[in-house]
């Protein structure tokens, strides 16, 4: 039985994999084999990493928003609460630039919150 190559198909498939693995170390962006396992890996690693980056996110501006609220004398969820009993509806990457940029109107926002509260 004659040996096939399986031509076309076979190479756009192992060139695409190839062009995905562009920049990689040594062998790895060389050799199919190598490649393809490098690359099924990073594809993984990108799609798990999507989503665990808004959890990373909304993290650290929890942290930093709880940061903000501590110098001005209220804690994080008393300060959350306040604001959603105030009706103030500003997501935690707005109120976390704010606690950053600008302390004047975040400490604004924060008496109104307490203000809620009592």
């Amino acid at each position: 039985m004659p040996r096939v190559t399986r031509g076309f198909k076979a190479r756009r498939r192992r060139n695409r994999v190839l062009k995905l693995a562009k920049g990689y170390y040594g062998a790895r962006s060389r050799l199919f084999r190598s490649a393809a396992e490098a690359v099924d890996r990073a594809l993984n690693y990108a799609f798990r990493d999507r989503r665990a980056k808004k959890r990373d996110f909304r993290r650290l501006w929890i942290a930093r928003i709880n940061a903000g609220a501590d110098m001005n004398d209220i804690s994080y969820s008393r300060f959350m609460g306040g604001l959603k009993k105030a009706g103030i509806e500003l997501d935690r990457k707005v109120l976390s630039n704010m606690a950053i940029l600008d302390a004047e109107s975040f400490s604004k926002l924060v008496r109104l919150a307490k203000e809620a509260n009592a």
